[in-house]
């Protein structure tokens, strides 16, 4: 490459000395940059597909239960949920706690694998739009990071928790599998009842991603600034993680109660048409608190532990890539 006092004369130069057909290489830095993008982007996926496995299954009998109650009318307490474990536990089997976890599975994975790999696409683009590029966003930024990377998961992958939430609240003598929830709702309820709950699910994931994001990167920087460390120890992740669950849980709360509600109508008897109508029928039935909270102190329990631990894999394990490209052993950028 040719380098010159003026930009005009450098082009001019490299030109006359060309045969045809040879091209400059001029386009080599932007190559090597969108390959190392690239790997970013399969780090990130990866990352966040383990991340989150991980921490759904971890809290699957707790999830189970609440959503059990959420789609109830009955009313929920610590000792109610116990007694529900325990009978599920003694009639059908230990695993059966699990029951819905491979539709979980096949949910969550893409879920978090597109949520944390878009939320560092979107850190990446606002951190240029707004000149803080490689460095903390600022608190707007933040938040908008979350939200968009939480709206964009859900848009892709709404159908399976449409289903995880069936497989969830249903015997498994009404449905063998994934594929038998989507053909008996298709056939039966038709094909738009697979994104029944999609609008309180959106209106829900905006503050629940965004606070969540912006409260563990906030904790983050804030460690970074107080500590002079530049990364936490995993003990202090896992607690971020857990305080960004526990803020956005219950910020998005009594919309998640009634997109459960909106989800699993097919199966209980309700007809839910809209999320006004929906909630108005919840809170006459069983009270603002106990109706639009139902199950919220046991999310409280398993909210954070899953935040915490998928926070916490994600790092740890975008940690550990960076060493081993550093060290060698993962090919760094397509041998760039």
């Amino acid at each position: 490459m040719i380098v010159g006092a003026g930009m005009g004369n450098g082009v001019q130069e490299g030109r006359g000395g060309l045969t045809q057909g040879e091209v400059l290489p001029r386009h080599a830095p932007s190559q090597a940059e969108g390959i190392k993008q690239s790997h970013s982007v399969i780090s990130s996926l990866f990352s966040g597909a383990l991340a989150g496995a991980v921490a759904k299954t971890s809290v699957a009998p707790l999830d189970r239960t609440k959503i059990i109650f959420q789609v109830s009318s009955n009313r929920f307490s610590a000792k109610e949920a116990y007694r529900l474990i325990y009978h599920t536990y003694r009639k059908d089997g230990f695993f059966s706690l699990w029951r819905g976890n491979s539709a979980t599975m096949v949910r969550v994975i893409p879920y978090a694998a597109i949520q944390f790999c878009a939320h560092e696409q979107y850190k990446r683009l606002l951190g240029g739009y707004y000149g803080f590029q490689g460095k903390a966003l600022p608190p707007f930024p933040r938040f908008l990071a979350g939200s968009l990377a939480g709206t964009t998961a859900t848009m892709l992958t709404y159908p399976l928790d449409m289903v995880r939430a069936r497989m969830a609240v249903t015997p498994k003598e009404m449905y063998s599998n994934i594929l038998h929830v989507f053909v008996r709702i298709s056939r039966e309820e038709g094909l738009k009842t697979l994104y029944r709950g999609f609008a309180p699910t959106i209106l829900g994931v905006i503050p629940y991603a965004g606070l969540s994001f912006f409260t563990y990167e906030t904790l983050k920087k804030l460690h970074t600034e107080n500590s002079g460390r530049a990364h936490p120890y995993s003990y202090e992740r896992l607690a971020f993680g857990a305080c960004a669950g526990l803020i956005g849980q219950s910020a998005s709360y009594p919309l998640d109660v009634v997109r459960r509600r909106m989800q699993t109508a097919g199966v209980t008897g309700h007809t839910y048409g809209t999320i006004a109508g929906t909630m108005r029928e919840i809170v006459a039935e069983e009270g603002l608190v106990r109706g639009l909270y139902k199950g919220l102190s046991m999310n409280w329990v398993k909210g954070p532990i899953a935040v915490g631990i998928s926070f916490t894999t994600f790092d740890l394990l975008q940690i550990l890539q960076r060493k081993l490209r550093q060290r060698g052993y993962v090919q760094r950028y397509g041998g760039q």
